[in-house]
């Protein structure tokens, strides 16, 4: 192996190197190498001028060092200053040369030119015309937009990774997404470390297929000892190098003794946050295919898919009685699976439904929702299995009046009241008489404005609508039915019809 490493997991790719070809090819700057190999993969990490004699305790690797001569001393010869100068900026990883021609120099010395070759050092001729805080603002610019492209590739391939998640074969098909995006082979190895589930070009190479699951068995958790079943801490990655090809493994946080693989032929900045989204997803997957409350779930599902009650399905997924949360998001437009998982695991119940721009958690009853930072809340009233139905309407209600109010957090009202008092099958009965003429967009528009005051603006922000429209569909239900929205006594008569489910 050529140097196993473990590495920290960022939150964000770390910023890409600049490509030393692009900063030549920048026709403003008029850059020219003169010396050293010309390599296409050669990169600089930024970019620091210097007149020092020995640079080497201000360079950190990578850089293009930028000198105008002030320190060349006079009649300096090629066997003692000029060799021992670019060595020591070798040395320290320097990755270019740039030489400023003029004030001091009218040209690049021979002497600096024939040690570059010596060691390998890329030598850049900078003209007069160009500054060297301009070249330093190139590199800068360019690692911007390097920067600015990653990001997008990276949030891209989260993007795709969720996706993948959601379809009916989500190991996968995460697996191949991911293949797909770092361009190489991604597998998935189990407990025992055998390979489950792979995707992309399998590595012909025995020996890097040998090293990869040598790395899983690196990040994989073990017992400290035949008397616990307690893992010794283990690091959460592993990378290695072999035949050319970058290598990977990613224990999954489970805690079930799954590990993702990656091989590729490169290694980009983003790809280890791409792999890490990966990890996180299959995680996610794995826990649940091995966990018994996932498989209580899966059982609940299949069982109400063969018309079995709520009340006989709802002991599987343990509580009693239930709430159902609507919660949309203030940020994104779209909300993707992760993002709703997370809100499930914040709101403490792990049965989400995505549903266009509007998720639905199904949530024990004594299980008391908290406001979460970034979505609006729409919360039913506790009910039994069997009216689960009915407390998602009321979610859908509560999370209109809140949006409507901009409130964080909204309650659907159960509380009894006088209407409570009427039987049922009577209130029923009236409510759907008195409501006969109105079409059901008609019905939820008065609602929502009655319940909002008969104020147009909110109504408007509840129902996604114009207020234009909410004027309009007001004024054809006082048409159909034929009365003054505006008298106290009917809006209290048409509130109570519309409080029936």
């Amino acid at each position: 192996m050529e140097g196993t490493s473990t590495v920290p997991d960022p939150a964000v790719p770390p910023t890409p190197p600049v490509p030393l070809a692009a900063l030549l090819a920048r026709e403003d700057l008029g850059l020219r190498q003169i010396a050293g190999p010309v390599d296409p993969s050669a990169v600089v990490h930024g970019a620091h001028t210097s007149e020092m004699a020995d640079p080497y305790p201000y360079l950190l690797g990578g850089e293009l060092l930028l000198t105008a001569g002030v320190h060349i001393p006079a009649g300096a010869g090629p066997d003692t200053y000029f060799d021992a100068y670019v060595s020591r900026i070798v040395a320290a990883g320097g990755a270019a040369l740039g030489f400023g021609v003029a004030p001091v120099h009218e040209t690049v010395p021979r002497a600096l030119v024939a040690a570059c070759d010596a060691y390998g050092l890329p030598l850049i001729e900078v003209p007069p015309g160009t500054t060297f805080s301009g070249v330093a603002r190139a590199v800068w610019q360019l690692m911007a937009q390097a920067r600015h492209a990653e990001l997008r590739r990276v949030t891209e391939a989260q993007q795709s990774l969720a996706a993948a998640a959601s379809r009916p074969d989500p190991v996968p098909s995460v697996l191949r997404q991911l293949a797909q995006r770092v361009g190489g082979w991604a597998a998935l190895y189990g407990p025992d470390g055998a390979e489950v589930a792979a995707a992309g070009g399998r590595p012909g190479a025995r020996p890097v297929r040998e090293a990869l699951a040598g790395l899983a068995r690196i990040v994989r958790p073990t017992a400290t000892g035949p008397a616990t079943s307690r893992p010794a801490p283990t690091p959460a990655s592993a990378t290695d190098t072999v035949a050319g090809l970058h290598l990977a493994a990613y224990a999954l946080g489970a805690g079930h003794g799954f590990v993702l693989g990656v091989a590729a032929p490169h290694r980009d900045p983003g790809d280890h946050t791409i792999a890490s989204v990966a990890a996180v997803l299959l995680s996610l997957l794995t826990g649940e295919q091995q966990s018994g409350s996932g498989a209580a779930r899966s059982s609940a599902l299949v069982r109400v898919l063969l018309g079995a009650p709520a009340e006989d399905v709802a002991p599987l997924l343990g509580g009693g009685r239930w709430m159902v949360v609507h919660a949309r998001s203030d940020t994104l437009a779209a909300v993707d699976p992760v993002a709703a998982s997370a809100l499930g695991a914040a709101l403490g119940s792990p049965l989400v439904d995505v549903a266009r721009d509007v998720v639905r958690v199904l949530l024990p009853a004594d299980r008391e929702p908290a406001p979460q930072p970034g979505w609006t809340l729409g919360v039913s009233a506790p009910v039994e299995p069997r009216e689960w139905a009915t407390a998602d309407v009321q979610a859908g209600r509560a999370l209109a009046r809140a949006r409507a109010t901009r409130a964080a957090l909204v309650r659907y009202g159960a509380r009894p009241a006088l209407a409570d008092l009427v039987p049922e099958a009577d209130a029923d009965a009236h409510a759907r008489a008195l409501l006969a003429p109105l079409a059901p967009t008609l019905t939820e528009t008065l609602r929502t404005w009655l319940s909002l005051h008969g104020r147009w603006d909110r109504t408007a922000v509840a129902l996604d609508v114009h207020r234009n429209t909410v004027r309009q569909r007001i004024a054809k239900c006082a048409a159909l039915l034929e009365l003054d929205l505006d008298d106290p006594d009917v809006r209290m008569e048409l509130w109570f019809a519309l409080r029936r489910p």
